[in-house]
């Protein structure tokens, strides 16, 4: 395994591969990221868009997400857009999830203690919901990292030109199996660049909570 990661590193096959696949990781879970918060805040604050959109979203993530990525090859194409949605679908429920147990966190009685200050509705958003949410949000957004490595590399093994979906599908074919535990190595090393990025970045914001 070793000889075959330092063959497939000096003929460049392995950075092309390897940054193909972290691009569409970057991509589909800043995408699924953005849509799970600004949804799930929606979600949160209101019963009757919780009730219409639930069972569209439940029946979506009971379906295993090889049973439609093809659908999405289908209709975004064989290049990155469909690994990227794929990718960003597979981020989406947990984080949502997260995101409407944070913001209903939120005791009432602090939101009854802004109303009496005569506290904006952006006010009550940034100053008592944000930071109330965000160590629940954080921790979703780990789990969500490692999720968007799954979620490019199966749209990969459905349909793909290059990343190391696409790499393990063709050292299997060929038996290649040293190729495809370094390939499987490359994606275990993404997953925890992702998930160690988040924490890093969940340090920073939630430096107040460390005593």
């Amino acid at each position: 395994v070793a000889s075959r990661f330092v063959d497939v590193l000096l003929d460049g096959r392995l950075w092309l591969h390897t940054s193909t696949t972290a691009l569409q990781i970057i991509l589909g879970f800043a995408l699924g990221a953005t849509l799970a918060i600004s949804v799930g805040y929606v979600v949160a604050k209101s019963l009757v868009f919780e009730a219409i959109v639930s069972p569209i979203f439940i029946a979506i993530q009971s379906t295993p997400v090889v049973a439609y990525a093809p659908l999405l090859v289908i209709w975004f194409g064989s290049g990155a857009a469909s690994k990227v949605i794929t990718s960003a679908l597979i981020v989406f429920f947990p984080l949502l999830l997260n995101t409407v147990v944070g913001v209903r966190s939120v005791p009432n009685d602090q939101r009854d203690v802004m109303r009496l200050l005569n506290a904006s509705r952006w006010q009550i958003f940034w100053q008592l919901e944000v930071p109330a949410a965000l160590p629940i949000l954080l921790g979703g957004l780990k789990v969500s990292a490692t999720l968007a490595v799954i979620g490019a590399v199966v749209g990969e093994f459905v349909s793909a030109k290059a990343g190391l979906g696409y790499l393990i599908e063709r050292a299997d074919y060929d038996f290649d199996t040293p190729l495809v535990f370094v390939a499987i190595v490359m994606l275990a090393l993404l997953a925890r660049v992702m998930y160690g990025a988040v924490a890093w970045v969940e340090r920073r914001v939630l430096r107040w909570r460390v005593k």
